[in-house]
């Protein structure tokens, strides 16, 4: 298998979208603890970013019309418009309270505290400068999903 250094790890690698994507890169670095892994654009100014945080990583695009590299169209490229929700993201920390305080502190709007669930996380939503939502998740105990109403697939 090749390894690309121009391609984050992770399996599944949301890409979400920014209007500033260098206000979003110190935001999400300075709140919620991700790591700047490369940054691109012209004269300085990034348009794409690519960070991480533990075996994950997200990609950071500008918003623009068209996908400008190999297919041109005419497809809108936008952060999310005040109340809507495209998307939302899972977030796995070690320690969700002390993570809570970090993005609180950097004035993340918080959508609910660090919460226990039935499932066996401790989690909170927050909400990113551009409105996209981002759920922070530890887990407190193993739980069997049947406990909590879930259906195993069988394979």
């Amino acid at each position: 298998m090749i390894i690309n250094r121009s391609a984050p790890a992770g399996t599944i690698v949301p890409h979400l979208i920014y209007n500033d994507v260098g206000a979003a890169i110190e935001f999400l670095c300075g709140a919620f603890g991700f790591k700047q892994r490369l940054r691109a654009g012209p004269d300085g100014k990034p348009g794409h970013a690519q960070l991480s945080i533990g075996d994950g990583a997200v990609v950071l695009g500008a918003a623009r019309i068209g996908t400008g590299f190999a297919t041109p169209d005419l497809v809108e490229f936008r952060p999310p418009r005040p109340n809507e929700v495209s998307q939302s993201l899972n977030v796995r920390v070690e320690d969700v309270d002390s993570h809570f305080e970090q993005a609180r502190d950097f004035g993340a709007r918080i959508l609910s505290p660090p919460t226990d669930y039935p499932f066996g996380e401790r989690q909170y939503t927050a909400e990113d400068l551009a409105g996209h939502r981002w759920t922070f998740s530890e887990s407190i105990s193993d739980v069997d999903p049947e406990d909590w109403g879930a259906t195993v697939a069988k394979r």
